[in-house]
C-alpha cells in the first residue's frame, strides 16, 4: 500500500501526466515528470484566451424535484427528492474550445437546489463516471458534502464514504437550520481538490420565512460561484498544486463565465458569493469605491448590516451582500474587483472578477427591496424543539470546555496539532480531536503561527460566533459577524468561537475538521471531533452507497425556467 511519506515524495500534478498510483481505494494522483513539466499559467493562443467582461453572466439552472409529498402524509412533513448523476459533459470556458468537466449531472456549475426550512430532503446521486479520471488515470470516486447542513455523519460527506462508479447513495438533509447559503461539493480523500477543480460543486439555498420577509429574492437573489483556473492549450483543464501548497489559475470565473458582464437593474440586489477556488483566496471590492452591505455570512443572516468597501473571503466562505444600483445611471459600468490577499499567485486578469452594466428599470420589481436594512432578525433560537440557542446569543461564560486547534506543516506534511487523515485511519477512525456531549458550547482558538501560508479551516456540523482575533484590535472583522463554519486564519493569525454542538443525542457520531484550501486537505490537513459516542452513526457502515440497478435515464433532469442570459 503506498503510504503518505510516500505520496509527499510526489511532485506537483500535471493535466498532462499519465502515471498512477493506487492505495487501497484510493487514488494517488501522479507525479510530474521532465517530460510534463508543471503549468504555471494557461498555455492557450491568443485567439483561446478570454477577454474580461467579454462573456454573458449566466445563473445555474434550478433544479426540479423529481417527487413531494408528506411523511405519513402529514402536512407538516413535507419532503422533496431529486436525482443527480455525477457524469462528464462539455464546456466552453474559452473562446473556441470546448472543456471536458466533471460535473453533477454534467454541468459547472451543478444544478442549483433551492431548499425550504422544514423540508425534508433526500438528493440521490449516482456516480456514473468511466473507469479513468480527468487529472488522474484512475477512477473518479466520489463522496458529497452539502456543506453547512447540521447532517447525519453517514450523510455529511465522510472523505472515506465513498461512491464508486456505477454506485448511487441516497444523501438525506433535515433542512431545519435557519436559512443560509449552503452549497454541495465533492469530499473523496486525496482527491477532493481534483474532483472540485473538475466540476463538482453546486449552490443548495436554504430559506425560511424570516429571510424571505426581510431580504431581496426571485430575480434579486443571485449566486456568484467565483473560481479559477488554468487551461492547456486544447481547452482542456490543467492543474499544478504548486508541490501541495495550492493552486492559482490565471483565469477567474463566476458561474463557470470567466469575467461575466451582467445587466443589473437600477434596484437593490442581494449576491450570494461563494468562493469555490481550490485554493484562491479573494478581496473584492466595487470599482465605483460604494460599499456593500454584508446581510449574511456562511451559516445565516448577519444581527447588524455591515456597510464595507471591500472583504477577505477564503476557499468555502459563503457573504451574502446587497448592492444597491439605485444611485446609477443607465449604461454605467460598475466592476467587481479583487484586490487579492497575501500569499496567492496573481496574474495579469486576476484583480478582475465581474462587471455589471446598468440597465433601465422593467418588469414588476417582484422580490425586491426598497432600502437597505440596518438589521435583520433571523427568529431566535434555531428551533426551540430541539433545544438550541442561537449562535450569535452565545457568550463565553456558557462553554464547558476550551479547545486549541494549531496549523502548522509539520515533516512535509499539512497538519491541524500536528496529527493527520493518516493517523485518523490508522487508528481505525476512532483518534478524535474532541469529544463534546449533545449540546454542549465549547469556545474553539484556532492558530495559524506561520507567515507563510493562510489556512481557510472548516468544522463540519456546526454554526460558530467569532468572539476575538489577535488582529484588528482583538474583534472580528465586520464582515465576520454572523454566524461561520469557515474560518480564515490568516498569517500568524488566531480566531476564538464558540459553538453549540446542537444536535439531539440519536444524531450523535464523527464529523472532520480540515483546511479548506482542498490541497492542504488532500495532504493531509484533516481531523475528526465526535458528538456522543463516536460509534453513533457511523458514517461509513450506517447507509453505504450500493449498485445503481435501475435502467440509465430513470430520472431525467427537470430545470425550472431561468432567466435571460446576462441577467
Amino acid at each position: 500500500m503506498t503510504t503518505r511519506r510516500d505520496m509527499l515524495k510526489l511532485g506537483a500534478v500535471s493535466a498532462l501526466g499519465l502515471a498512477g498510483l493506487r492505495g487501497g481505494d484510493d487514488t494517488i494522483p501522479p507525479a510530474t515528470t521532465a517530460a510534463t513539466p508543471p503549468v504555471t499559467a494557461s498555455l492557450l493562443a491568443p485567439q483561446n484566451m478570454p477577454i474580461p467582461y467579454a462573456g454573458v453572466f449566466r445563473r445555474p439552472p434550478e433544479l426540479v424535484p423529481f417527487e413531494t409529498g408528506f411523511d405519513n402524509g402529514d402536512p407538516a412533513l413535507p419532503f422533496a427528492r431529486y436525482a443527480l448523476t455525477q457524469k462528464l459533459g462539455q464546456a466552453q470556458f474559452v473562446p473556441g474550445l470546448s472543456t471536458t468537466v466533471a460535473g453533477y449531472n454534467g454541468i459547472f456549475p451543478g444544478p442549483t437546489i433551492r431548499a425550504a426550512q422544514g423540508t425534508r430532503v433526500e438528493v440521490r446521486i449516482r456516480n456514473a463516471f468511466p473507469g479513468t479520471g480527468l487529472l488522474f488515470p484512475g477512477a473518479i470516486n466520489t463522496v458529497t458534502h452539502l456543506h453547512g447542513s447540521a447532517s447525519l455523519p453517514q450523510y455529511d460527506g465522510y472523505a472515506n464514504d465513498i461512491t464508486v462508479p456505477g454506485n448511487v447513495k441516497n444523501y438525506h438533509y433535515p433542512n431545519w437550520q435557519t436559512a443560509r447559503t449552503l452549497w454541495y461539493h465533492d469530499h473523496k480523500h486525496h482527491i477532493t481538490a481534483q474532483n472540485v477543480y473538475s466540476g463538482l460543486a453546486g449552490f443548495y439555498p436554504l430559506s425560511d420565512r424570516f429571510e424571505r420577509a426581510q431580504l431581496p429574492q426571485g430575480e434579486f437573489d443571485v449566486p456568484l460561484m467565483i473560481s479559477d483556473a488554468m487551461f492547456n492549450a486544447d481547452g482542456s483543464l490543467a492543474y499544478n498544486d504548486n508541490d501541495q501548497k495550492g493552486l492559482w489559475g490565471d483565469i477567474i470565473m463566476v458561474n463557470g463565465v470567466p469575467w461575466p458582464t451582467m445587466k443589473v437593474k437600477p434596484r437593490i440586489y442581494r449576491f450570494r458569493v461563494l468562493d469555490a477556488s481550490i485554493s484562491r483566496s479573494y478581496r473584492p471590492t466595487l470599482s465605483t469605491g460604494d460599499p456593500v452591505y454584508v446581510v449574511g455570512t456562511d451559516a445565516g443572516m448577519v444581527p447588524k448590516v455591515q456597510a464595507v468597501k471591500s472583504w477577505r473571503q477564503g476557499t468555502a466562505e459563503r457573504y451574502e451582500v446587497l448592492i444597491d444600483f439605485r444611485h446609477y445611471r443607465a449604461g454605467q459600468m460598475i466592476e467587481l474587483r479583487n484586490l487579492s490577499n497575501k500569499n496567492n499567485i496573481d496574474f495579469a486578469n486576476t484583480g478582475k472578477i465581474m462587471r455589471f452594466e446598468v440597465v433601465a428599470d422593467s418588469g414588476s420589481g417582484a422580490g425586491s427591496i426598497s432600502s437597505i436594512p440596518a438589521t435583520l432578525d433571523d427568529g431566535g433560537a434555531l428551533n426551540p424543539t430541539r433545544g438550541g440557542i442561537a449562535t450569535m446569543s452565545l457568550t463565553p461564560d456558557m462553554a464547558v470546555a476550551k479547545r486549541d486547534l494549531k496549523l502548522f506543516r509539520a515533516n512535509g506534511q499539512w497538519t491541524v496539532n500536528g496529527v493527520t487523515w493518516a493517523d485518523v485511519e490508522k487508528s481505525g477512525f476512532t483518534k478524535l480531536f474532541g469529544n463534546p456531549k449533545p449540546f454542549d458550547i465549547e469556545q474553539w482558538t484556532i492558530t495559524n503561527a506561520s507567515g507563510g501560508w493562510f489556512h481557510p479551516l472548516h468544522i463540519h456540523l456546526i454554526d460558530a460566533k467569532i468572539i476575538s482575533r489577535n488582529t484588528n484590535g482583538g474583534k472580528p472583522f465586520a464582515w465576520e459577524t454572523g454566524p461561520k463554519d469557515v474560518f480564515y486564519a490568516g498569517e500568524n493569525e488566531s480566531i476564538t468561537a464558540l459553538t453549540q454542538f446542537d444536535t439531539g443525542p440519536e444524531q450523535g457520531g464523527r464529523y472532520m475538521i480540515h483546511c479548506h484550501n482542498l490541497v492542504h486537505e488532500d495532504h493531509d490537513m484533516m481531523v475528526q471531533f465526535s458528538v456522543g459516542d463516536l460509534r453513533n452513526n457511523d458514517p461509513i457502515s450506517s447507509d453505504p452507497p450500493v449498485l445503481d440497478t435501475t435502467p440509465e435515464g430513470s430520472f431525467p433532469p427537470v430545470y425550472r425556467p431561468g432567466l435571460p442570459p446576462g441577467t
